[in-house]
């Protein structure tokens, strides 16, 4: 008996310390103190062998591992609901601060502003009246009748001589500046009235388009009729509108120099670089007027849900690469018309006349591309390169003829990649009358090169470089990403 209450002793001493052991070395694993209290001890006591005492002491550690167990398992489940509870709760409050935030967002949310129609109508009526100017101008500059009109006055000038006295005076003015002194001495009164005439409209031209402008953009910006994004395309095209009438009054002053007097050769003309500088201006204004036009009446009908039947196929992500064809399609044909305004300044067009061949040869020979007479005394030789580039009349056009090449086959690619596009039926439309107008403007300008640029053949061909520009404008606005408009408030 005493052998039994000692080795109880020893076992109650040991578990006690196994149990410290244990809970410093693990915090999952603790076994309460408490689990002492529930070893059964008294199954020692009427224990006297060996046997008879390890069978006791395999039960004990048997119902200790148990409680062990069952305790770890206890405080898991616990710290798993505490935990669960905790997210639950933080999951709830993100949810329903989400909420909050999106509902806040969406009261907030300003509708989109769509644009009434007629401020679309007004904007393509100036780029009509912009593409009227770019012919009447080619005009002007075909027939010579440019330097006609040697002052600038915005009133003044939009009245025409019209008495005997009038048309002597004006006449009298054009005789002291070099075009009459080199080119047109002995030159007819009526002869002078034809070429003033044609210089007088494309500047009342240049006034009505200011007028146009001003006067509805006025009114419609007074109505609110302007959403920002449309006003701040306005105010950009006015801006490059009354930038243009003054760089046209800098090219003409260009050609009125004295100093061609005292040159040797040299032939009155405006200076190309601010001729082609005039053109691009041009351009720029048509293309700006055109695409904001283009986009109110857009963004109208997608409002009324006119296209909301094509939007997935517009949308498509397999026309990423198609869409960057053609914007890139837009910048060459510009890019050529600018080099066509070279031509055209430095009458380029009156030498080779014969296509596609130059002299009988593919390229003319280097030392006509790069001759040396265009380097200035102390330039660069590298300046001595841009100046034959722009400069030297057999330059310019080989570098029209190719970019113009250029252009045609990259319409032509764009033709053939999108037969294997699935594209909407007025954007594949549009294509095709980029592919058809490329075709013609190739033609008008094989044409005016062999017929030694007449004045008919030459105005059609500045005219058909802004319809092909038109044609790859419409094409690039087509392939706009269609808007998802849910909220419309008209201006």
């Amino acid at each position: 008996m005493v052998c039994t209450n000692a080795f109880s002793s020893l076992l109650t001493r040991t578990l006690a310390r196994a149990a410290t052991a244990h809970s410093t070395s693990s915090a999952s694993h603790v076994l309460p103190a408490r689990a002492l209290s529930t070893i059964n001890l008294n199954a020692f006591k009427n224990t006297t062998s060996r046997s008879g005492l390890r069978s006791s002491l395999t039960r004990v550690a048997a119902q200790q591992s148990t409680f062990s167990v069952r305790s770890t398992a206890m405080m898991v489940k616990a710290r798993f609901q505490s935990t669960a509870a905790t997210t639950a709760a933080s999951t709830t409050s993100s949810a329903s601060a989400a909420t909050t935030a999106a509902s806040t967002a969406v009261a907030k949310a300003a509708p989109e502003i769509v644009v009434k129609p007629i401020v679309g109508y007004w904007m393509l009526s100036l780029s009509a009246m912009t593409f009227g100017i770019v012919v009447v101008g080619g005009m002007t500059r075909l027939t010579e009748s440019g330097l006609s009109i040697v002052e600038w006055n915005l009133i003044k000038g939009m009245k025409p001589p019209r008495s005997q006295a009038e048309w002597d005076e004006e006449f009298e003015k054009y005789k002291q500046y070099p075009e009459y002194k080199i080119l047109n001495h002995g030159m007819t009164l009526e002869e002078f009235k034809r070429i003033f005439y044609y210089e007088w409209s494309h500047r009342m031209l240049g006034r009505a388009i200011g007028a146009a402008f001003i006067l509805p953009g006025l009114y419609f910006a007074a109505r609110g009729m302007l959403s920002k994004s449309i006003a701040r395309r306005s105010w950009f095209i006015g801006g490059l509108i009354g930038f243009q009438g003054v760089l046209g009054w800098y090219m003409v002053q260009s050609g009125l120099d004295d100093q061609l007097m005292n040159t040797p050769g040299a032939t009155p003309r405006v200076s190309p670089y601010r001729l082609a500088a005039h053109l691009g201006s041009a351009f720029l204004i048509y293309a700006g007027a055109l695409m904001t036009g283009m986009k109110v009446l857009t963004d109208y009908s997608i409002s009324k849900g006119a296209y909301e039947s094509l939007a997935t196929a517009i949308n498509n992500p397999a026309l990423k690469r198609f869409k960057g064809a053609a914007h890139g399609v837009v910048a060459l044909v510009f890019m050529t018309a600018i080099s066509g305004a070279f031509v055209a300044g430095l009458d380029a067009g009156l030498v080779y006349n014969e296509f596609p061949l130059m002299g009988g040869r593919l390229m003319p020979p280097v030392q006509e591309l790069f001759d040396d007479k265009f380097v200035h005394e102390g330039d660069h030789p590298k300046i001595g390169l841009w100046r034959n580039m722009f400069d030297n009349q057999v330059t310019v056009q080989f570098n029209h003829r190719v970019l113009a090449t250029t252009t045609f086959t990259a319409v032509s690619s764009l033709l053939l990649y999108s037969r294997r596009l699935p594209l909407p039926p007025h954007i594949r439309l549009g294509v095709n009358v980029l592919m058809g107008v490329a075709c013609c403007q190739v033609g008008l300008g094989i044409a005016t090169l062999l017929y030694m640029v007449p004045v008919s053949l030459g105005t059609a061909h500045q005219a058909g470089s802004l319809t092909l520009l038109t044609s790859a404008l419409y094409l690039m606005h087509s392939l706009k990403k269609v808007p998802i408009l849910k909220k419309i408030r008209l201006r």
